[in-house]
């Protein structure tokens, strides 16, 4: 599901109230406010200071922010979403919408393809069963040779992903974000912008808080020129996010590299071990 991030860029960016902390809010506010960027992609000192002065990286500042959507994650048990995703793998861009039931205790997921030629295949991964390995039931002639077991970073699997299994839901994605963004904290904070757009929405127009963090020139610390993450306006989840690669030649648009949603989402919903098991009748292994 596509969001036209023109129109929300165009919308302009408007100061956000009400989070957890002043000094978040103060911070936020003189990096994103109209009245505070002379020009787009410029910098402020207030920007990265605290009010004793002590500067504070902006990657630091977009941790803070996120902290609400991490604290909220720790209420959902499990969940069932549709998941879409796009990635460029090996030069390839592949598009693949899938239903997804979730579990973090153990760590444990259910896909049933929507899309493409993948059509009905069902994937199951529980973490510590089958000795690692995904249980995956293919649709037409490769149905043939039945239910395949395949270690999560298969060759044929990661043809048609840049992340195994283990690294899906939205608790992983915004954990692979903090990552990035506290291994990114070395880099010159002169050379980072962050902004925020209080009122963005998705395609399907859900109300979203969206971040967006630009990189101004490549760096071997930094893995991405462009990161956008769009958080639920009213559940906080981490519910999109948009990798891009910077552009081969000047005036062009940045290429995508990765992009993942999860819409329709159903949190605590008590699914149970037959979710993740082959033997549910209503599965096709």
């Amino acid at each position: 599901m596509r969001l036209n991030f023109d129109s929300v860029l165009n919308s302009g960016i408007r100061p956000f109230l009400g989070r957890q902390a002043i000094f978040a809010l103060v911070a936020i506010l003189a990096a994103v406010s109209p009245a505070n960027c002379p020009a787009q992609g410029s910098r402020t000192p207030a920007a990265n200071s605290d009010a004793d002065g002590d500067e504070k990286h902006p990657l630091l500042r977009v941790m803070e922010f996120a902290d609400e959507s991490r604290e909220a994650l720790k209420e959902v048990k499990d969940y069932t979403a549709v998941f879409t995703k796009r990635e460029l793998v090996k030069n390839r861009m592949v598009k693949q919408v899938m239903d997804v039931k979730l579990r973090e205790k153990p760590f444990s997921v259910y896909f049933k393809f929507r899309s493409g030629d993948e059509a009905g295949r069902e994937v199951i991964y529980v973490a510590g069963a089958n000795n690692g390995r995904l249980r995956v039931h293919e649709v037409g002639i490769k149905a043939i040779v039945g239910t395949l077991d395949l270690r999560p970073d298969d060759p044929r699997v990661m043809a048609e992903s840049r992340h195994p299994i283990t690294r899906v839901g939205m608790a992983n994605l915004l954990e692979t974000n903090y990552k990035i963004w506290d291994a990114e904290r070395k880099v010159d904070p002169a050379t980072v912008d962050v902004k925020l757009f209080p009122d963005a929405k998705l395609a399907d127009k859900t109300p979203c808080q969206a971040l967006q963090i630009t990189h101004a020139q490549p760096n071997r610390d930094v893995k991405f020129h462009i990161s956008r993450i769009y958080f639920h306006k009213e559940t906080k989840l981490p519910i999109r996010v948009e990798n891009y690669d910077w552009p081969r030649r000047s005036g062009e648009k940045p290429p995508l590299i990765e992009e993942y949603e999860y819409s329709n989402i159903k949190t605590n919903v008590g699914l149970k071990d037959i979710d993740f098991d082959t033997r549910n009748r209503q599965y096709g292994f």
